[in-house]
């Protein structure tokens, strides 16, 4: 069974930095394509960043020049880098992930379960 577990959300004021973490446990042969999302309150949950095996990297307009996706895949990790924090910012992020457990399964889609990420004075 596969699990993800994000860390590093929290409260920061408007202009800081904050790095989200997002570990993959379990039967794990390849991480293929890595993203972070984010729901706001009353709004529908929408693309940050992804990230493919093979290093092409993708961000939503509001992202770019502030964020930073990357991945350690000796400890099946997916971080997000986030400066200059906005309050619109303010969030709950996700990390998806798809993955192969063995060398010939397909890719399957995983969740993590989410962290609240707060841009405040």
């Amino acid at each position: 069974q596969v699990q993800l577990v994000e860390s590093g959300g929290g409260l920061v004021q408007p202009g800081g930095s904050l790095r989200l973490s997002c570990a993959a446990s379990g039967s794990i042969f390849s991480m293929d394509t890595m993203g972070w999302y984010r729901q706001a309150p009353g709004k529908q949950r929408e693309l940050v960043a992804t990230l493919t095996s093979g290093g092409f990297t993708e961000y939503a307009d509001s992202a770019k020049g502030r964020f930073t996706i990357s991945s350690d895949n000796r400890k099946n990790t997916v971080y997000l880098q986030m400066n200059s924090l906005k309050p619109e910012d303010t969030a709950v992020y996700y990390c998806n992930v798809a993955l192969r457990s063995t060398w010939i399964s397909s890719p399957k889609e995983y969740w993590g379960q989410g962290t609240q990420v707060t841009v405040s004075s």
